[in-house]
């Protein structure tokens, strides 16, 4: 054991769309996890492992946990949940621009049975100067019948993913709590995300940024196919599947236009992740169950024996 590198993973855990993947991001220094404003952007665990003199952090950005209902959504949720069981610390990204509800409820009632130190993230603390920490405090107090006071093993910390601020303070007391030890993965290594996927994000974070509240809620990119085309471009073919044809002329676009918009930018993307130019072919098809469809989803790189 290395006594003076410290090594150590991290779960950020948090309902939809508080801010999870911007942390990983800004933690990093650079876009590993796609950031929109549509909740459930991200789907898959991301490992962001951050790495300086002091040691090595492998950050797990977690699908946001909400009450769904097929099998995709219970994925997503067990996956974030599960995950606090194998880490070191834990982030509860939390929206202190928003009240809390029932998913954070939920949330707060699963981490309070985990034996781990947990920092509550407050992220937005710039909009709202704490007007909606109380509540998060109360809900904490509720859960486990003790004051903020008492609880030895949780910090309060408020912090903005977008700005960066506290961020940097944010790491200092992370590195604090993790265990002495060898660095887990290679010391110029950014993440683990297998690239097929990654390349699946880039396009659907490009039609969540297109489309925002146009976008059909069940929404999916599939890498069909990666194959060398005219000496070093790549020819990536892509699926985007919806789940009914009345949706397939929403994500075309008049005239294709956002499939063409979202191919343009998303190729750029490509480009810069594969090192190489990049040909991408986009098509969209109705896959009326494709939420529900084991195959599809393994497809996707969901794996279901894990869980």
């Amino acid at each position: 054991m290395d006594k003076k590198l410290k090594s150590g993973m991290v779960a950020i855990i948090g309902r939809p769309n508080v801010g999870k993947s911007t942390l990983l991001n800004s933690i990093l220094g650079e876009k590993v996890s796609i950031v929109s404003d549509v909740p459930q952007t991200t789907r898959h665990q991301i490992r962001g492992i951050y790495t300086d003199e002091r040691g090595q952090i492998v950050f797990i950005d977690t699908p946001g946990i909400h009450a769904g209902k097929d099998k995709l959504d219970k994925y997503m949720s067990r996956a974030s949940l599960g995950s606090i069981d194998s880490v070191d610390a834990v982030i509860h990204m939390v929206d202190a621009s928003e009240k809390t509800g029932l998913e954070e409820q939920h949330v707060i009632s699963r981490l309070n049975k985990c034996a781990k130190p947990i920092i509550v993230g407050l992220n937005k603390i710039d909009i709202t100067k704490g007007k909606f920490v109380p509540e998060y405090i109360k809900l904490w107090e509720d859960v486990r019948g003790v004051p903020m006071q008492e609880m030895n093993d949780l910090v309060l910390f408020p912090l903005s993913a977008l700005k960066g601020t506290n961020v940097k303070k944010l790491i200092e007391i992370l590195f604090e709590k993790m265990p002495f030890g060898p660095l887990l993965y290679p010391e110029d290594a950014i993440t683990d995300f297998p690239k097929r996927m990654a390349m699946a994000d880039l396009i659907r974070e490009k039609l969540f940024l297109l489309m925002r509240e146009e976008i059909p809620h069940s929404i999916a990119v599939i890498i069909e196919g990666v194959q060398p085309k005219r000496g070093k471009v790549l020819h990536i073919r892509a699926a985007i599947l919806v789940e009914r044809e009345s949706q397939k002329e929403i994500v075309i676009g008049k005239a294709g236009a956002i499939l063409k918009q979202a191919g343009t930018e998303a190729r750029k993307d490509l480009e810069e992740l594969l090192e190489s130019k990049v040909f991408l072919e986009l098509f969209v098809k109705a896959s009326s169950n494709w939420r529900e469809d084991y195959a599809t989803l393994e497809d996707m790189g969901f794996v279901f024996s894990d869980l």
